[in-house]
Protein backbone atom coordinates (compact mmCIF):
# COMPACT_ATOMS: atom_id res chain seq x y z
CA UNK A 1 0.00 0.00 0.00
CA UNK A 2 1.42 3.74 -1.18
CA UNK A 3 2.17 5.35 2.39
CA UNK A 4 1.11 9.26 2.16
CA UNK A 5 3.60 11.51 2.20
CA UNK A 6 3.28 12.21 5.76
CA UNK A 7 3.26 8.94 6.71
CA UNK A 8 6.90 9.07 4.91
CA UNK A 9 7.95 11.90 7.38
CA UNK A 10 7.03 9.88 10.31
CA UNK A 11 8.87 6.72 9.42
CA UNK A 12 11.93 8.44 8.17
CA UNK A 13 12.17 9.60 11.70
CA UNK A 14 11.64 6.39 13.55
CA UNK A 15 14.57 5.20 10.72
CA UNK A 16 17.22 8.09 11.81
CA UNK A 17 16.55 7.08 15.68
CA UNK A 18 16.19 10.55 16.89
CA UNK A 19 14.73 10.12 20.99
CA UNK A 20 12.50 13.00 20.18
CA UNK A 21 8.51 12.60 19.63
CA UNK A 22 7.25 13.87 16.79
CA UNK A 23 4.08 16.29 18.27
CA UNK A 24 2.97 17.56 14.46
CA UNK A 25 3.86 17.67 10.64
CA UNK A 26 2.77 20.67 8.57
CA UNK A 27 3.31 20.94 4.76
CA UNK A 28 5.41 23.94 3.93
CA UNK A 29 5.77 23.04 0.17
CA UNK A 30 6.22 25.99 -2.52
CA UNK A 31 3.53 24.01 -4.76
CA UNK A 32 5.61 24.58 -8.36
CA UNK A 33 7.57 21.50 -7.76
CA UNK A 34 6.76 17.98 -7.22
CA UNK A 35 9.06 18.07 -3.97
CA UNK A 36 6.59 17.60 -1.03
CA UNK A 37 7.98 19.93 1.99
CA UNK A 38 7.26 19.61 5.71
CA UNK A 39 8.29 21.07 8.91
CA UNK A 40 8.20 18.66 11.60
CA UNK A 41 7.34 20.23 15.59
CA UNK A 42 9.39 17.81 18.38
CA UNK A 43 8.77 17.64 21.96
CA UNK A 44 10.26 20.42 23.46
CA UNK A 45 8.97 22.87 21.21
CA UNK A 46 12.09 21.99 18.27
CA UNK A 47 11.20 21.83 14.62
CA UNK A 48 13.23 20.24 11.57
CA UNK A 49 12.24 20.30 7.88
CA UNK A 50 11.83 17.63 5.82
CA UNK A 51 11.78 16.67 2.27
CA UNK A 52 10.29 14.14 0.35
CA UNK A 53 10.56 13.33 -3.13
CA UNK A 54 10.17 10.31 -5.53
CA UNK A 55 10.95 11.54 -8.76
CA UNK A 56 14.84 11.35 -10.43
CA UNK A 57 17.09 9.29 -9.03
CA UNK A 58 17.50 8.57 -5.12
CA UNK A 59 21.15 7.96 -5.62
CA UNK A 60 22.13 11.42 -6.90
CA UNK A 61 19.90 13.06 -3.74
CA UNK A 62 22.24 10.90 -1.53
CA UNK A 63 25.11 11.84 -3.01
CA UNK A 64 24.32 15.74 -2.84
CA UNK A 65 23.52 15.69 0.38
CA UNK A 66 26.35 14.25 1.40
CA UNK A 67 28.66 16.89 -0.62
CA UNK A 68 26.14 19.70 1.11
CA UNK A 69 26.71 17.84 4.77
CA UNK A 70 30.59 17.67 3.62
CA UNK A 71 30.63 21.43 2.87
CA UNK A 72 28.83 23.09 5.68
CA UNK A 73 30.85 21.02 7.92
CA UNK A 74 34.19 22.48 6.21
CA UNK A 75 32.84 26.61 6.01
CA UNK A 76 31.92 25.82 10.06
CA UNK A 77 36.00 24.46 10.73
CA UNK A 78 37.84 26.33 8.91
CA UNK A 79 38.56 30.03 11.17
CA UNK A 80 38.40 31.79 7.74
CA UNK A 81 35.21 31.01 6.64
CA UNK A 82 33.33 30.42 9.71
CA UNK A 83 30.81 33.54 9.23
CA UNK A 84 29.68 31.05 6.60
CA UNK A 85 29.28 28.28 9.15
CA UNK A 86 25.37 28.92 9.93
CA UNK A 87 24.64 29.74 6.39
CA UNK A 88 23.92 26.08 5.15
CA UNK A 89 20.76 24.24 6.56
CA UNK A 90 22.39 21.14 8.18
CA UNK A 91 21.43 17.81 7.02
CA UNK A 92 20.42 15.66 10.20
CA UNK A 93 22.94 12.48 10.95
CA UNK A 94 22.75 8.92 11.83
CA UNK A 95 25.70 7.53 13.31
CA UNK A 96 28.19 10.28 12.04
CA UNK A 97 26.38 10.25 8.75
CA UNK A 98 23.83 12.55 6.37
CA UNK A 99 21.09 10.77 6.91
CA UNK A 100 18.55 10.31 3.88
CA UNK A 101 15.38 7.60 3.99
CA UNK A 102 14.73 5.32 1.04
CA UNK A 103 11.46 2.59 0.34
CA UNK A 104 12.81 1.50 -2.82
CA UNK A 105 10.24 4.24 -4.48
CA UNK A 106 10.21 7.37 -2.71
CA UNK A 107 13.04 9.09 -0.12
CA UNK A 108 13.69 11.91 2.24
CA UNK A 109 16.15 13.68 4.17
CA UNK A 110 15.76 16.02 7.51
CA UNK A 111 17.75 19.19 7.50
CA UNK A 112 17.91 21.84 10.85
CA UNK A 113 15.30 24.40 10.54
CA UNK A 114 17.41 27.13 9.74
CA UNK A 115 17.06 30.42 11.18
CA UNK A 116 15.53 33.31 8.43
CA UNK A 117 16.40 36.75 9.16
CA UNK A 118 14.97 39.58 6.74
CA UNK A 119 13.84 39.21 3.07
CA UNK A 120 15.66 41.19 0.54
CA UNK A 121 12.61 43.34 -1.39
CA UNK A 122 11.24 42.01 -4.35
CA UNK A 123 13.23 45.09 -6.49
CA UNK A 124 16.40 45.55 -4.95
CA UNK A 125 17.95 49.15 -4.96
CA UNK A 126 20.89 49.48 -7.14
CA UNK A 127 23.20 49.75 -3.68
CA UNK A 128 21.60 46.65 -2.75
CA UNK A 129 22.57 44.68 -6.00
CA UNK A 130 26.09 45.84 -5.49
CA UNK A 131 25.88 44.58 -1.76
CA UNK A 132 24.48 41.23 -3.14
CA UNK A 133 27.25 40.81 -5.40
CA UNK A 134 29.98 41.47 -2.91
CA UNK A 135 27.96 39.27 -0.54
CA UNK A 136 27.94 36.11 -3.21
CA UNK A 137 31.63 36.76 -4.16
CA UNK A 138 33.40 36.32 -1.00
CA UNK A 139 30.28 33.15 -0.55
CA UNK A 140 31.87 32.02 -3.66
CA UNK A 141 36.06 32.81 -2.04
CA UNK A 142 35.08 30.90 1.21
CA UNK A 143 33.86 27.63 -1.28
CA UNK A 144 36.34 27.78 -4.08
CA UNK A 145 39.25 25.49 -1.83
CA UNK A 146 36.08 22.77 -1.32
CA UNK A 147 36.08 21.13 -4.77
CA UNK A 148 39.38 19.33 -4.08
CA UNK A 149 38.29 17.98 -0.53
CA UNK A 150 35.19 16.51 -1.83
CA UNK A 151 34.73 13.45 -3.69
CA UNK A 152 33.43 13.66 -7.46
CA UNK A 153 29.46 13.67 -8.15
CA UNK A 154 27.84 10.87 -10.48
CA UNK A 155 26.58 13.99 -12.60
CA UNK A 156 28.12 16.60 -15.01
CA UNK A 157 26.99 19.33 -16.68
CA UNK A 158 28.44 17.88 -19.86
CA UNK A 159 27.46 14.06 -19.08
CA UNK A 160 23.79 15.92 -18.33
CA UNK A 161 24.11 17.18 -22.02
CA UNK A 162 25.08 14.03 -23.50
CA UNK A 163 22.58 12.41 -21.91
CA UNK A 164 19.88 15.23 -23.29
CA UNK A 165 21.21 14.54 -26.46
CA UNK A 166 20.36 11.02 -26.44
CA UNK A 167 16.65 11.47 -25.15
CA UNK A 168 16.12 13.90 -27.85
CA UNK A 169 17.13 11.24 -30.12
CA UNK A 170 14.86 8.50 -29.35
CA UNK A 171 11.98 7.85 -32.00
CA UNK A 172 9.74 8.80 -28.80
CA UNK A 173 11.40 12.21 -28.22
CA UNK A 174 8.10 14.29 -29.30
CA UNK A 175 5.64 12.00 -26.80
CA UNK A 176 8.09 12.05 -24.09
CA UNK A 177 8.46 15.80 -24.38
CA UNK A 178 5.21 16.41 -24.99
CA UNK A 179 6.48 18.68 -27.77
CA UNK A 180 6.04 19.68 -31.36
CA UNK A 181 8.66 17.30 -34.04
CA UNK A 182 10.18 21.10 -34.51
CA UNK A 183 10.58 21.93 -31.08
CA UNK A 184 12.38 18.56 -30.65
CA UNK A 185 15.03 19.87 -33.46
CA UNK A 186 15.59 22.73 -32.25
CA UNK A 187 16.16 21.38 -28.83
CA UNK A 188 18.81 18.63 -30.40
CA UNK A 189 20.71 21.25 -32.53
CA UNK A 190 20.97 23.84 -29.64
CA UNK A 191 22.44 20.99 -27.04
CA UNK A 192 24.52 19.81 -29.60
CA UNK A 193 25.46 23.09 -30.22
CA UNK A 194 26.69 24.00 -26.48
CA UNK A 195 28.80 20.52 -26.34
CA UNK A 196 30.80 21.67 -28.86
CA UNK A 197 31.17 24.82 -27.09
CA UNK A 198 32.03 23.83 -24.10
CA UNK A 199 34.81 21.58 -25.51
CA UNK A 200 36.01 24.83 -27.01
CA UNK A 201 36.64 26.47 -23.78
CA UNK A 202 38.35 23.35 -22.24
CA UNK A 203 35.70 23.64 -19.45
CA UNK A 204 36.49 20.18 -18.54
CA UNK A 205 40.17 22.17 -16.71
CA UNK A 206 37.91 24.55 -14.85
CA UNK A 207 37.72 25.07 -11.24
CA UNK A 208 34.89 23.44 -9.70
CA UNK A 209 32.96 24.87 -6.78
CA UNK A 210 29.51 24.10 -4.63
CA UNK A 211 27.00 25.92 -6.89
CA UNK A 212 23.17 26.38 -5.55
CA UNK A 213 21.93 27.65 -8.96
CA UNK A 214 18.73 28.74 -7.65
CA UNK A 215 18.95 31.97 -6.01
CA UNK A 216 15.36 32.91 -5.86
CA UNK A 217 14.26 35.01 -2.79
CA UNK A 218 12.04 32.90 -0.89
CA UNK A 219 15.70 30.46 -0.67
CA UNK A 220 17.73 33.02 0.82
CA UNK A 221 17.61 35.28 4.04
CA UNK A 222 19.71 38.65 5.00
CA UNK A 223 20.75 40.68 7.80
CA UNK A 224 20.76 43.89 7.53
CA UNK A 225 23.35 46.09 9.45
CA UNK A 226 20.54 48.37 10.93
CA UNK A 227 17.86 45.91 11.22
CA UNK A 228 17.84 46.49 15.06
CA UNK A 229 15.95 49.67 14.57
CA UNK A 230 13.67 47.62 11.57
CA UNK A 231 14.93 49.55 8.67
CA UNK A 232 16.20 47.67 5.30
CA UNK A 233 16.76 50.74 3.19
CA UNK A 234 20.19 51.39 1.71
CA UNK A 235 21.37 52.74 4.97
CA UNK A 236 23.67 50.38 5.92
CA UNK A 237 23.80 47.29 3.97
CA UNK A 238 23.37 43.91 4.64
CA UNK A 239 25.40 40.15 5.02
CA UNK A 240 23.75 36.92 3.49
CA UNK A 241 22.60 34.97 6.81
CA UNK A 242 21.04 31.40 5.63
CA UNK A 243 19.96 29.76 2.46
CA UNK A 244 17.61 26.75 2.09
CA UNK A 245 16.54 24.63 -0.71
CA UNK A 246 19.22 22.47 -2.24
CA UNK A 247 17.16 21.03 -5.54
CA UNK A 248 19.84 22.37 -8.27
CA UNK A 249 22.96 21.94 -6.03
CA UNK A 250 26.32 20.47 -8.20
CA UNK A 251 30.07 20.71 -8.47
CA UNK A 252 30.24 23.17 -11.49
CA UNK A 253 31.63 26.94 -12.28
CA UNK A 254 30.60 29.64 -9.60
CA UNK A 255 29.12 31.01 -13.64
CA UNK A 256 26.67 28.56 -12.87
CA UNK A 257 24.88 30.79 -9.89
CA UNK A 258 25.50 33.84 -12.15
CA UNK A 259 21.60 33.68 -13.92
CA UNK A 260 19.39 33.59 -11.00
CA UNK A 261 21.45 36.10 -9.73
CA UNK A 262 20.70 38.12 -12.42
CA UNK A 263 16.79 37.69 -12.24
CA UNK A 264 17.35 38.93 -8.10
CA UNK A 265 18.85 41.91 -9.20
CA UNK A 266 16.97 42.79 -12.46
CA UNK A 267 14.40 45.60 -12.33
CA UNK A 268 11.39 43.34 -12.59
CA UNK A 269 12.48 41.73 -9.09
CA UNK A 270 11.08 38.52 -7.88
CA UNK A 271 7.94 37.44 -9.45
CA UNK A 272 5.32 34.98 -8.65
CA UNK A 273 4.61 34.61 -12.58
CA UNK A 274 7.53 32.55 -13.46
CA UNK A 275 9.48 33.50 -16.78
CA UNK A 276 13.40 32.26 -17.57
CA UNK A 277 13.81 35.01 -20.12
CA UNK A 278 17.45 35.84 -20.65
CA UNK A 279 16.78 40.04 -20.57
CA UNK A 280 17.99 40.14 -17.25
CA UNK A 281 21.82 39.14 -18.27
CA UNK A 282 22.02 42.33 -19.71
CA UNK A 283 20.28 44.56 -17.74
CA UNK A 284 22.23 47.67 -16.15
CA UNK A 285 21.71 45.92 -12.76
CA UNK A 286 23.39 42.82 -13.27
CA UNK A 287 26.01 45.07 -14.81
CA UNK A 288 26.70 46.31 -11.73
CA UNK A 289 26.39 43.43 -9.81
CA UNK A 290 29.19 41.94 -11.61
CA UNK A 291 31.56 45.40 -11.38
CA UNK A 292 31.14 44.55 -7.19
CA UNK A 293 31.48 41.21 -7.46
CA UNK A 294 34.58 41.32 -9.62
CA UNK A 295 35.96 43.74 -7.33
CA UNK A 296 36.34 41.28 -4.68
CA UNK A 297 36.60 37.85 -6.44
CA UNK A 298 38.05 38.77 -9.88
CA UNK A 299 36.63 36.89 -13.37
CA UNK A 300 37.81 35.72 -16.10
CA UNK A 301 37.20 36.84 -19.80
CA UNK A 302 36.46 33.52 -20.31
CA UNK A 303 34.57 32.81 -17.43
CA UNK A 304 32.23 36.22 -18.69
CA UNK A 305 32.11 35.06 -21.81
CA UNK A 306 30.40 31.68 -20.45
CA UNK A 307 27.46 33.08 -18.68
CA UNK A 308 25.01 32.96 -21.57
CA UNK A 309 26.44 29.41 -22.22
CA UNK A 310 25.69 28.51 -18.64
CA UNK A 311 21.75 30.16 -18.80
CA UNK A 312 21.72 27.88 -21.90
CA UNK A 313 22.71 24.57 -19.66
CA UNK A 314 20.24 26.06 -16.79
CA UNK A 315 17.13 26.05 -19.99
CA UNK A 316 18.36 22.59 -21.90
CA UNK A 317 19.09 20.63 -18.21
CA UNK A 318 16.52 22.04 -15.68
CA UNK A 319 13.41 23.12 -18.13
CA UNK A 320 14.03 20.27 -20.62
CA UNK A 321 15.87 17.45 -19.63
CA UNK A 322 14.52 17.42 -15.82
CA UNK A 323 11.75 19.54 -16.10
CA UNK A 324 9.41 16.85 -15.11
CA UNK A 325 11.06 16.39 -12.12
CA UNK A 326 11.04 19.56 -10.90
CA UNK A 327 7.79 21.37 -12.15
CA UNK A 328 3.94 20.74 -11.50
CA UNK A 329 2.96 19.43 -15.06
CA UNK A 330 1.46 22.67 -16.23
CA UNK A 331 4.50 24.17 -15.56
CA UNK A 332 6.48 21.60 -16.78
CA UNK A 333 4.66 21.84 -20.18
CA UNK A 334 4.91 25.96 -20.21
CA UNK A 335 8.79 26.02 -19.77
CA UNK A 336 9.40 23.74 -22.47
CA UNK A 337 7.59 24.94 -25.05
CA UNK A 338 9.03 28.91 -24.15
CA UNK A 339 12.47 27.63 -24.46
CA UNK A 340 12.53 25.99 -27.29
CA UNK A 341 10.05 28.66 -29.05
CA UNK A 342 11.37 31.71 -27.66
CA UNK A 343 14.25 31.76 -25.27
CA UNK A 344 16.84 29.65 -26.90
CA UNK A 345 16.11 32.07 -29.96
CA UNK A 346 16.39 34.85 -28.00
CA UNK A 347 20.14 34.22 -26.33
CA UNK A 348 20.72 33.58 -29.60
CA UNK A 349 20.38 37.16 -30.79
CA UNK A 350 21.70 38.97 -27.99
CA UNK A 351 25.09 40.41 -28.16
CA UNK A 352 27.30 39.89 -24.44
CA UNK A 353 29.67 42.34 -25.23
CA UNK A 354 28.19 44.56 -22.57
CA UNK A 355 28.98 41.53 -20.09
CA UNK A 356 33.04 42.09 -20.89
CA UNK A 357 33.13 45.73 -21.22
CA UNK A 358 31.82 46.38 -17.82
CA UNK A 359 34.83 44.62 -16.15
CA UNK A 360 36.81 45.54 -18.90
CA UNK A 361 38.09 42.79 -19.74
CA UNK A 362 39.14 41.70 -23.23
CA UNK A 363 37.28 38.83 -25.06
Amino acid sequence: MEVSPVGVVRAAWVDLADHRQIIDVHEISANVSTNRVYRVVLAGGDTVVCKVSSYGSYFLFAEDHDRLHRCAKMLATNPETQRWAPFLANVLERDGRPFTWYDGSVWAVFYEDVPRAESLPKILSMSQVENLGREMAEFHAACAPMASKLPSTSNSVKGDLIHLLDLLESPFATRNFNLLPEDIGVLHRDTHQLLLQFESFHYDEWQRIPVLIDWNLGNFSVIFNNAAAGNTDDGGGFRLFSRWDYDWFRLESRVFDFYFLSRVSSSTGDRTTFTYSPHTLLEPRFLAFLRAYNGVNPLTADEVRFIPLAYRFFLLNYVIREGARFFRDDLCRQFREEVARRYLRQVAQLDFAPLLSTLELKG
